[in-house]
């Protein structure tokens, strides 16, 4: 047996519980088996009867919810609405008034949200049929039932963990699972301005996602381009900013470098600045008329009334923001990657130079493999934060120049720019949760891949 098969040998042991609903089914007795129609009634003939009365609590709170709004909750997810708001004259007061109608967001996220309450009613149902079976095994067995006030003093104890788990669960079903379905959702409605489908939506199934992939559409031709930009600008954002933090690390770190102190704080010392600043004065310099081309001018370097194009011209904007990038982010790498080369095993190194080992020798063979070996997980996760970097392209081109007005993206516009201006200025909601669904889908794939293939993966006993 090997250490992975312990691991998971041990993992099932630690969960494993003799307390299971279907044992309850099967193996329970007749009270335990009316729990699963009426909670907590196991509980209460087992002497529990503060817990049981606390389960038939939620069960009666969730059927009286059901009654009132949540088949209709369920039932308007068919339709999210087919009533329009109206206008109706008043006689008596002589103005018009406006009746509510359906709104589809609100259907759509009332529906999601009795749907997850469902799921979680069903997993204290699971609960409950499991805590009725322990208590009569117990029971039987002529062995302790826990009190209320000892299930209570048991969560300062060995239950901890579920006391401290459940505010951040309830506030990540909320506040990001709910909103994730909504958008995911969202997808295949026409939520958006087209056909003015702001209030009152349909269903449309993959229409969406059609017309995106059609390359022939402005639609689909604008995802295509923005995609591949998208990562050329990650690729390049990535491993830019590696090989030159990892050129000034190695070179800052050789023995024969004199006041390494003060290169790196030298090198550093933007960090200090925060990104936005920075951004905002390098696009302010690199204004037709500003002090980079004023500069030029004086100079003589370009003509009187001319300047360079770093955001006009789609090419000279691509390559701005990637050197820019490269300024503001060097600092970080220089530093996450001076750490690993002092911790590379220098007998390494002297076993090379007896060896007769060459810098460039030494290099690829010792630091580069071992750099790559701890930075992988580091260089996956830049890569997707590069996917993502709204800042810097926001901030320093506005994604700009738009060379096509019927385009909805400019030339240096990434997917998560794009998808910002989808929803914000262009109120494509349903398009622009098709961009988020596709952009998660391209970074968990690539992401998950590329790290199962990696050895520092493989060495960790990765399977």
């Amino acid at each position: 047996m090997n250490a992975i098969s312990a691991v998971k040998m041990r993992r099932n042991l630690e969960f494993e519980t003799p307390y299971t609903c279907l044992a309850a089914l099967k193996e329970g007795s007749i009270e335990t088996r009316v729990s699963a129609v009426v909670m907590g009634f196991g509980n209460i003939v087992h002497k529990q009867a503060v817990k049981g009365v606390l389960f038939l609590a939620a069960e009666i709170a969730y059927i009286a919810f059901m009654i009132l709004y949540g088949f209709h909750n369920i039932y308007m997810l068919g339709s999210l609405g087919t009533v329009e708001r109206q206008e109706i004259w008043n006689e008596e007061l002589q103005v018009f008034e406006y009746t509510a109608g359906d709104q589809s967001i609100l259907l759509l996220l009332y529906g999601l949200a009795t749907i997850i309450l469902t799921g979680v009613m069903f997993w204290i149902w699971r609960g409950t049929l499991k805590s009725a079976y322990k208590a009569e095994c117990l029971d039987k067995a002529g062995k302790h039932v826990n009190t209320f006030a000892e299930d209570l003093k048991s969560l300062l104890d060995d239950n901890l963990y579920r006391l401290l788990m459940t505010p951040p669960m309830i506030f990540i079903g909320a506040l990001t699972i709910l909103p994730l379905i909504f958008m995911i959702c969202m997808a295949f409605t026409n939520y958006s301005k087209i056909d003015n489908h702001l209030v009152l939506f349909d269903w449309v199934g993959l229409d969406n996602f059609a017309a995106l992939f059609d390359a022939n559409s402005i639609l689909g031709s604008t995802f295509w381009s923005v995609l591949v930009w998208t990562l050329v600008w990650a690729f390049f954002a990535t491993f830019t900013n590696y090989i030159a933090g990892m050129i000034l690390a190695i070179v800052i770190n050789r023995k024969e470098t004199k006041a390494k102190g003060f290169w790196r704080f030298c090198f550093v010392l933007p960090c200090a600045v925060p990104m936005f600043v920075s951004l905002l004065i390098m696009r302010t310099m690199l204004q037709p008329d500003g002090a980079v081309n004023v500069l030029l001018r004086e100079l003589g370097v370009i003509a009187e009334g001319a300047s360079l194009p770093f955001f006009t011209d789609p090419t000279w904007a691509r390559v701005t923001v990637i050197v820019i990038n490269i300024w503001v982010g060097v600092p970080y790498t220089l530093l996450q990657l001076t750490g690993v080369l002092q911790n590379i095993p220098t007998e390494l190194y002297e076993a090379a130079k007896v060896d007769g080992a060459n810098a460039f020798q030494t290099f690829f063979r010792i630091t580069l493999p071992y750099m790559l070996y701890v930075t992988t997980p580091y260089l996956i996760a830049t890569f997707t934060g590069n996917v993502n970097n709204f800042n810097v392209i926001y901030l320093l081109s506005g994604g700009d120049p738009v060379t096509d007005l019927a385009s909805t993206a400019g030339s240096t516009d990434l997917l998560v720019t794009w998808l910002y201006k989808l929803t914000i200025d262009k109120q494509y909601y349903n398009v622009g949760a098709v961009v988020g669904i596709l952009t998660f889908i391209i970074l968990a794939i690539g992401s998950l891949l590329t790290y199962r293939n990696s050895k520092s993966y493989r060495e960790e006993g990765g399977i």
